[in-house]
């Protein structure tokens, strides 16, 4: 496994929307490579989420970990949004240092591929949900902060930091 150089912001490679995977490219040793470079990665930074174009790579797929175990999700697509929205406090590894409000969905449920290239489907609540979100909107070239209600700075990003997603 090999550590991956994570693309900082204003990068205008974080700007690019992703392109989907084919079964063929899912199942092959430079996507699964590529998913275990980026689980070192993810976990060697603290981070609880990474998405492929974090990385320079321009496919629609990433993975988290909340504490119980990686999630990869390929070819993720949010089927369905919950109406009560939470605000949280978010950061991100293409951003160190910023944090910021950013309201997202309670919940949302996910029709994506895992690793193996077989369809699953995620329902996501909470953190979860937050995680799913904010790294398909990587995969739509997509930042936190374009989605943030305000940036937070000195003792206020330490209050309610949740984690760097």
């Amino acid at each position: 496994m090999t550590l991956k150089l994570i693309l900082k912001h204003p990068n205008d490679q974080l700007l690019k929307v992703s392109e989907p995977l084919s079964d063929e490219d899912i199942k092959s040793d430079s996507t699964q490579r590529l998913i275990d470079d980026m689980l070192l990665t993810m976990n060697t930074e603290k981070g609880i989420g990474l998405a492929a174009p974090q990385v320079g790579v321009h496919k629609r797929l990433f993975v988290l970990d909340l504490g119980d175990g990686p999630i990869v999700l390929i070819n993720p697509k949010i089927i369905s949004r919950s109406t009560r929205m939470i605000e949280t406090t978010e950061g991100c590894l293409s951003i160190p240092g910023v944090w910021g409000v950013v309201a997202r969905h309670k919940s949302v449920k996910l029709k994506a591929k895992n690793r193996k290239g077989e369809p699953i489907r995620v329902k996501a609540s909470g953190l979860f949900s937050v995680v799913c979100q904010h790294e398909n909107d990587h995969l739509d070239g997509i930042l936190f902060i374009d989605r943030a209600d305000r940036i937070l700075e000195g003792e206020e990003m330490l209050e309610g930091a949740e984690a760097i997603i």
